[in-house]
């Protein structure tokens, strides 16, 4: 039961983690490697006012969020948006975002090493927690809430809103939505935003448990990247069920194996998902 339930936690934290990933690559077609760096960048926030005013970094999230969504818009608009008008081909425009976001990736791990070079964590909430007998932190606890309560919102929103039924409908297709009346650029400039706010949020509240560096981010993009294969490009549902899968496998290995080949066993789980099912869990065969 222990190795569940804490499966499940690291699942939660998992799960935050790949939000913001998916929508950016299911519906801006952006496959955007920065997208850990973004939440190294959520989680110096957190530490830098938790340490400076003790706020909470429950609070600073709500900060956060509007800003992260800002910076990303403007980077979309800014900086992506030319790559994806003269991109000719789906292909062509991966190829020019991962090179365009490889490099982002490295001036924010720059940016972030001048600001706080060291390895940054901070107690909050580390107080024991009990659950069916066993003990837990209470922070890892929250993150999970949270990370239900986001992944639920975000679901709510994509299917329940006008907004968010044309969001779903550029992640099918752009051509047969521009055809329809939605305006693309527009839908793909705010995936990529509220992609980018997400992974935010889910830096502030990672923070609580995990020790930090600038250099961290390339592992968080890799496990986001296996979430979202494994779930299915741009499904929300998926990236949760996913992110629990990997967590309980990672747990498992970890506890009854070996903890150095929690890596492995997580690119084992990629590669069979792109042998035997490279749409994800739920995502359909293309016809």
């Amino acid at each position: 039961m222990d190795i569940i339930i804490t499966g499940l936690l690291l699942g939660g934290t998992y799960a935050l983690i790949a939000f913001g990933l998916n929508l950016q690559y299911g519906v801006a077609r952006i496959m955007n490697l920065a997208n850990g760096e973004f939440l190294v960048l959520g989680a110096l926030a957190a530490f830098w006012i938790f340490v400076a005013d003790a706020i909470s970094p429950i609070l600073t999230m709500l900060v956060v969020a509007p800003l992260a969504f800002f910076g990303n818009w403007v980077i979309y608009t800014v900086l992506l948006r030319p790559l994806v008008r003269r991109a000719k081909t789906q292909g062509h425009l991966e190829v020019d975002s991962i090179l365009a976001t490889f490099g982002m990736s490295f001036a924010l791990v720059g940016i972030m090493v001048s600001i706080h070079g060291e390895y940054f964590t901070y107690s909050y909430l580390a107080e024991p927690f009990e659950i069916m007998g066993e003990t837990f932190a209470l922070n890892r606890i929250i993150a999970f809430c949270f990370a239900l309560l986001i992944g639920g919102l975000l679901w709510l929103w994509l299917y329940f809103t006008r907004p968010g039924m044309a969001m779903r409908a550029v992640s099918v297709s752009t051509e047969a939505s521009g055809l329809v009346g939605i305006n693309v650029p527009k839908m793909s400039a705010l995936a990529f935003a509220l992609g980018g706010a997400v992974t935010t949020m889910g830096g502030t509240l990672i923070s609580t448990f995990i020790t930090l560096d600038a250099s961290v981010g390339v592992i968080f993009t890799m496990k986001a990247l296996i979430i979202i294969i494994m779930g299915g490009v741009g499904d929300i549902r998926g990236a949760i069920v996913a992110a629990l899968i990997l967590g309980l496998v990672e747990t498992m290995v970890a506890r009854l194996i070996d903890p150095g080949l929690t890596l492995a066993a997580a690119y084992a789980i990629f590669v069979l998902i792109l042998l035997f099912r490279p749409q994800g869990l739920f995502g359909r065969r293309p016809s």
